[in-house]
């Protein structure tokens, strides 16, 4: 019996730790991203000038290898697919987690788990959600409570106007920053990045200055337009 279920628990083992780097590095993706649109978004500070200047700049890189708004394109064809991936890994894991834990071990371990960790999956299922609205809303511009308008700078500052736009922004980037507090330590364990106590430490600190840090970088263009600081 025991021969017979060696060969079966090996590839389930296997298929965990892939799923598992997976899940590290379509996750690193997409803070490389958030990243990168938090930074734009500050843009927002300087003025309509610099701010649609940017917002055109997007548009042209690559230009003329590639066609207008193609670079956008790529990103977004690859965001989408690693989306896809992440969920995948993080939906099936969790699954087989479930399956197999004890009602003994999931009491343990909601003790002494984190706050982050524990709403990883309906942080996840929200940030899904709001990405799907934040596309129709700021991308294909289907949703526009902000009302038609000219420019990105306009549309941006329009919408956050809004207090009800500002508080499910606000809503969702908290989200994140509990999302990448956890995501950031769960990759270090995975990629092999907390093998002693100081790695532990490095990679429990940088988790949540990536969290912090991007959070407060989301905020502030929201809040600063809500608040009047930031006009049209």
């Amino acid at each position: 019996m025991a021969t017979s279920t060696l060969p079966v628990a090996k590839p389930a083992v296997r298929s965990s730790i892939g799923l598992k780097i997976l899940m590290a590095v379509t996750g690193l993706i997409f803070l490389g991203y958030v990243a990168l649109h938090a930074y734009g978004n500050l843009m927002v500070l300087g003025g309509a000038e610099k701010f649609n200047t940017y917002a055109h700049h997007l548009r042209t890189i690559g230009m003329p290898m590639l066609p207008y708004g193609g670079l956008l394109w790529i990103v977004r064809v690859v965001l989408i697919g690693s989306l896809a991936l992440h969920a995948y890994s993080a939906f099936t894991l969790w699954s087989r987690a479930n399956g197999a834990r004890s009602t003994r071990y999931a009491v343990k371990k909601a003790a002494a788990s984190s706050l982050a960790s524990r709403t990883m999956r309906y942080g996840g299922v929200a940030l899904l959600l709001f990405v799907i609205f934040h596309i129709l809303h700021l991308t294909t511009h289907t949703i526009h409570p902000q009302g038609k308008v000219p420019s990105p700078y306009e549309n941006v500052v329009g919408s956050f106007e809004i207090w009800w736009v500002t508080l499910i922004y606000v809503l969702a980037v908290t989200a994140l920053a509990f999302h990448l507090f956890h995501g950031v330590w769960s990759a270090s364990q995975t990629l092999g990045l907390t093998s002693s106590a100081a790695a532990r430490t490095r990679a429990k600190a940088i988790s949540h200055a990536v969290g912090g840090l991007i959070w407060l970088a989301f905020l502030i263009p929201p809040m600063s337009i809500l608040f009047g600081i930031v006009k049209k």
